[in-house]
């Protein structure tokens, strides 16, 4: 079984993904992280030196790898942030995985990101304005493409973990007793 997340950058994936595996014994992989280590640097620099195609070129062959490791076990996998841009990984992660969006408003990630430096796309004059079109572009992709959705809003991360138990043991994912 393999849970994916997503959603827009700062929506929450890694931080809840990591309590969400330990919660139900899943191991989390993130797959920017993943993808950092095969290209050998960080995706800043990545996106500097080569442009965003070549990165989602990389990023389309991390999840295709990723999601096709069923028989490993239990897994928590947080998706970056413009991974559903790609057709082929929409798919990949609706017949493959079971996903889950976290939804966020771009006023909340604003909140939440107005100091970050590590994300290539937010690094303009308006990140808000940035976060506004990400939001427009994006949502209706991951709408699309989740089997559950979960607004973050502001409640704690244990908090989300339980909402989206709640949503999966509904659902018959996950075992009340997980």
């Amino acid at each position: 079984m393999i849970i994916s997340l997503v959603g827009l950058p700062g929506g929450g994936k890694s931080t809840v993904g990591r309590q969400l595996a330990k919660r139900i014994g899943a191991r989390f992989l993130d797959s920017d992280a993943v993808l950092e280590e095969r290209i050998g640097m960080p995706i800043r620099q990545f996106f500097e030196q080569f442009g965003e195609a070549a990165f989602r070129d990389h990023e389309e062959a991390v999840i295709d790898s990723l999601t096709a490791q069923s028989s490993d076990g239990a897994l928590v996998l947080a998706t970056g942030g413009g991974a559903l841009l790609r057709p082929v990984n929409r798919e990949r992660l609706k017949a493959r995985t079971t996903v889950v969006y976290l939804r966020s408003t771009p006023e909340e990630l604003y909140r939440r990101l107005k100091h970050d430096t590590q994300r290539p796309l937010l690094q303009v004059a308006d990140p808000l304005a940035k976060l506004r079109e990400l939001y427009e572009q994006r949502h209706p992709l991951y709408e699309q493409t989740a089997h559950y959705c979960v607004d973050t809003g502001r409640p704690s991360v244990a908090t989300l973990v339980n909402m989206i138990m709640m949503q999966l043991e509904v659902a018959g994912v996950l075992r009340p007793d997980a």
